[in-house]
C-alpha cells in the first residue's frame, strides 16, 4: 500500500494535519478557565464555535463536490484552519473577549469540517477496493498518531513557554529565587490551575498578572506552532489525488485483455 504515492503521502499529510488540528485543543480550555476565568460550562459553550463551524462545513462540502475535486476541498479546509488558528494566536491575551475566541473557532472548525470530511476518500483514491479496509485502518492509525504527537509537542511548547516567561517576569519584579521557583512550579504542574489562587494570597498576588500573561503567551505560541504544522500539511496535500497516477492506472486497466484484469479500476 505504501508503494502507492497518493496513499503514502496522504497518510503523512493526515498525520501532520491531525498533529496541528488537535494539539491546540489541549491549550484552549486551560487558558479559557485559568486565565479568562470561564467555568467549565462556559468553556464548553465557547468551544461550540468549533462544532458549529464543522457542522456548517459538512453541509457545504457536499455542494462543493460537484464543482471542486475532493483534494481541492481538503486544501480549502486546511487553509481555513490555518487562518482560524493564526487568528487565535493573534487574539490570545489576558482579557480577550469571548466573541473574538468564538469567531476564530468558527473559522477553524469550518476548515476542520471541510478537510476531515474529504481527507479519507482522497487518501484512499488509488487503493484497490479489495484492500480499502486495510488502507482505511492504516489511515485512521496515522491520524491517531498525529493527534497523540500534537498533544505532546504543543503541550511541551505551551508549558515550556509558560515556565520561561513567568520566571523571567518574576525575576524582573525582584521576586526571590525560592519563591519564584515555587510559583513557577505550581503554575506549570497544575496546568494553570494555580493561577486564580495566586491573587487570593498576599504573598503571591504579585505573580497573578505575570502568570496570566505567561499562560496567554504559551497558548499563543502553541497556536502558532499548530498553524505551522497545518502549513506543512497543506503543502503535503498537493501530492494527494494525483490525476497522472489515476490516468496511468486507468490506461493500464484498459490495456489489459479481458480475463486478465489487474484489479478494480481506481475510483
Amino acid at each position: 500500500l505504501f508503494a502507492i504515492p497518493s496513499f503514502r503521502n496522504g497518510n503523512l499529510a493526515a498525520m501532520i494535519v491531525s498533529l496541528g488540528e488537535f494539539g491546540i485543543i489541549l491549550a484552549l480550555p486551560l487558558w479559557l478557565q485559568n486565565v479568562l476565568g470561564y467555568s467549565a460550562f462556559q468553556t464548553g459553550l465557547a468551544l461550540l464555535g468549533l462544532a458549529g463551524g464543522s457542522f456548517a462545513a459538512s453541509g457545504l462540502s457536499g455542494a462543493l463536490l460537484g464543482r471542486l475535486s475532493p483534494a481541492s476541498i481538503v486544501r480549502i479546509g486546511l487553509a481555513s484552519e490555518i487562518v482560524g488558528v493564526t487568528a487565535l494566536g493573534l487574539l490570545v491575551g489576558p482579557s480577550t473577549p469571548w466573541q473574538a475566541v468564538v469567531g476564530a473557532l468558527v473559522v477553524y472548525g469550518f476548515g476542520v469540517g471541510l478537510a476531515t470530511a474529504q481527507l479519507t476518500g482522497v487518501v484512499l483514491v488509488d487503493v484497490p477496493v479489495q484492500r480499502s479496509g486495510e488502507g482505511s485502518g492504516v489511515q485512521s492509525t496515522s491520524r491517531q498518531i498525529g493527534s497523540a504527537l500534537g498533544i505532546a509537542v504543543l503541550g511541551t511548547v505551551l508549558f515550556t513557554s509558560i515556565g520561561v516567561q513567568l520566571d523571567a517576569s518574576l525575576r524582573g519584579a525582584d521576586v526571590p529565587a525560592p519563591a519564584r521557583e515555587s510559583i513557577v512550579r505550581a503554575v506549570v504542574d497544575s496546568a494553570g490551575g494555580a493561577i486564580p489562587g495566586l491573587a487570593k494570597d498576599p504573598r503571591t498576588a504579585i505573580a497573578y498578572e505575570p502568570a496570566r500573561r505567561a499562560f496567554s503567551d504559551g497558548t499563543r505560541y502553541a497556536a502558532f506552532a499548530a498553524a505551522g504544522f497545518l502549513v506543512i500539511g497543506l503543502g503535503a496535500s498537493f501530492s494527494l489525488g494525483d490525476p497522472r497516477r489515476r490516468a496511468a492506472l486507468a490506461t493500464a486497466a484498459v490495456a489489459v485483455p479481458s480475463g486478465e484484469a489487474l484489479g478494480p479500476p481506481p475510483r
